[in-house]
Parts: structure tokens; sequence; C-alpha cells
């Protein structure tokens, strides 16, 4: 009886082993899960809780980072599309008006008299000017050459007197971006002809040279004419804007100048000369910047909210406004021959 009693005890012992391993394994497994536990209640959780927490810190300063990456990739990828296409569009809607204007003003029947002399407003349309060689037919220049007046096309250098009058008249205009009005311009070549109509009437030219920047003046006849056409040129499909240089196109008039009415600026701008920026557009730029800055987070908390499917149809015509903003404040800042 000893014996069987020793056999039978041993048995459920035996049992209780076989038995107790699986339960040691669903203790282990239970000890892993709450290693991983987020509440830290696992022995080793309060070690193993630092982890997650730097993991999210660095997660965190990546989307940073990589958020203010796409945001200036944005921004750049705008502003190129914005001055080699968009701006084009802003600067032809802006000529039509501006030729209906100025069409209206040199009507005999007008009771508005164009522009001719004194302190003439900046922006308003002063003459037209064809150039078949050049595939320019009745541009509209505008008074000032700054940056701000490319917007609608090539400028009148105010200190200088208006095509026809008495004098060296100088138009400034861009060859590359917002429409690249004088694009064409270095076609132009010695005995292609201008014409040119202004509220003094309708003047002819030729073109008597071509020069660059630091070439020899040419000479203006006492009671002669001359027109000037200013850009910028350079080798290849983008010269112009990499490696462009000053190009002076110089027309003669043929036939009498007219006299230049008194009361003319004597000097301007730095902004005005050819080849310069305007400086002034650095004010709305940062204001536009701060409005993008602004947009951005905004963005992310509206996806945040409601997510991408609902986000997208305020957040795009948002983004789309201030871009343009912004890059047209930009824009201000290149020089208004490129």
């Amino acid at each position: 009886m000893a014996s069987g009693d020793q056999e039978d005890l041993a048995e459920p012992v035996s049992g209780d082993v076989l038995v107790a391993q699986p339960q040691a394994l669903e203790d282990e497994d239970l000890g892993a899960v709450a290693v991983d536990d987020p509440d830290g209640e696992g022995g080793d959780g309060a070690v193993e809780d630092e982890r997650p927490s730097f993991v999210r810190r660095h997660a965190s300063g990546v989307f940073v980072a990589l958020a203010a990456i796409v945001t200036v990739g944005i921004v750049v990828l705008y502003f190129v599309i914005f001055a080699f296409g968009l701006s084009a569009v802003q600067e032809h809607r802006n000529q039509k008006q501006l030729y209906r204007t100025m069409r209206g003003l040199v009507n005999p029947a007008s009771q508005v008299a164009p522009w001719i002399g004194g302190k003439i407003p900046t922006g308003s349309p002063v003459a037209l000017i064809t150039a078949s060689a050049a595939g320019m037919k009745d541009l509209v220049v505008v008074e000032g050459s700054s940056s701000d007046q490319m917007r609608d096309g090539p400028g009148h250098l105010s200190d200088s007197p208006l095509p026809g009058q008495v004098g060296d008249s100088i138009v400034i205009g861009r060859s590359t971006t917002t429409g690249a009005p004088f694009g064409s311009v270095p076609s132009l070549r010695q005995g292609d002809k201008l014409t040119v109509i202004t509220g003094q009437g309708t003047f002819h030219f030729r073109v008597e040279d071509t020069r660059t920047a630091g070439s020899k003046l040419p000479k203006i006849p006492p009671s002669g004419s001359l027109l000037t056409l200013v850009t910028s040129t350079g080798s290849g499909a983008l010269g112009s804007l990499l490696d462009g240089h000053l190009l002076y196109v110089d027309a003669a008039l043929k036939g009498q100048a007219v006299e230049t009415p008194k009361g003319r600026p004597t000097s301007v701008s730095p902004a005005q000369i050819q080849g310069h920026g305007d400086l002034g557009a650095l004010g709305p730029v940062l204001l536009w910047m701060v409005l993008a800055a602004a947009s951005l987070l905004g963005s992310v908390w509206l996806i945040s909210r409601w997510g991408w499917r609902r986000a997208w149809l305020v957040i795009a015509p948002v983004v789309f406004a201030v871009g343009w903003g912004l890059s047209d404040e930009l824009l201000r800042l290149v020089p208004n021959v490129t």
C-alpha cells in the first residue's frame, strides 16, 4: 500500500508539472505583453517606456524638417510656374485693358487728353509700339520702369522724353518672365522699322545699332529723337536669365521730332534703372511668407480634423491664392529686364 500510495501521489505531481509548464508559458507571454504595456505595469515596463518616447520625439523632429523642406520646395516650384507661366496670363490681361484705354485716349473724339508730359502717373499708358521684325504689335508701354510696372508690360524710364520727343526715350522690358514682352528684341537688326503711337501722333523709327553695357553711347542730334529699347540677353534658352547681360537697341526717328513738354522728372528711383529689382517688395514678401506659414499650420490642423477628402476643398484655393500673392511680390525683386 505504501508503494502504491507513493505511485498514486507521484502521478498527480508529474501531472501538475506537465500542467504547470504551459501555465509558465502563459505567464511568460503575459510578462512579454506587460513589457510593451504603455501604462508601464509590467516588471520591465518602466525601462522600455523610454524608447517609444524617444522615437516619438525623433519622429516629430523629422516630420517638422520634412514639412519645412516640402514647403520650401512648393514655394520654389510655384514661383517658377508663376514667373514663366501665370505671370504671362496676368500681363496679357493687363495689356488688353491698357490697350483699350490707350486707343480711347488717342482717339480725336476723346474728351480726355493723353499723357504727353509733366509728371505722368506711374502705370499710365503712354505709347504703343509695333515692330514687325520682332513680332511686336501694339505693345502698350506704361509710365515707370520698375519691376512693379513690369507686371503690365514694358515701362518708360520716367526721366527720359517720350518716344518722338526731342532726346533719347528709354523703354525697358523683360525678356523671360512676365510674358517676356521684349523676348524678341534681340532679334532686331540694323534697318528694321518700328512704329510708335503716343498722344502726340505716330512716329516711325529705324534701328541704327545694337549694343551692350559699356558700349559707346549713340550721338543724338540737337533736334533729333532716339528710341532705345533695353532688355537682357544671353546664350541658350535660359541665357538671359542665367548669364544675361543688358542689351540696348537704338532706333532713330525718321521725321520731325516734337518738343518735350516742361515739368518732366529729372531723376528716378534705383528701382527704375535697367537691371535693378524693386526692394520695396521686401515688406510685402515677408507679410506673404507669414500668411503662407499660417496657411500651412491651418492646413495641417484641418486635415487632422476633416481628413484629406474634405480638407483639400478648402486648402486648395487658399494655397493657390497665397502662392500667387507671394510669387507676385517675389517677382518684383527680380531685375526689371529679366
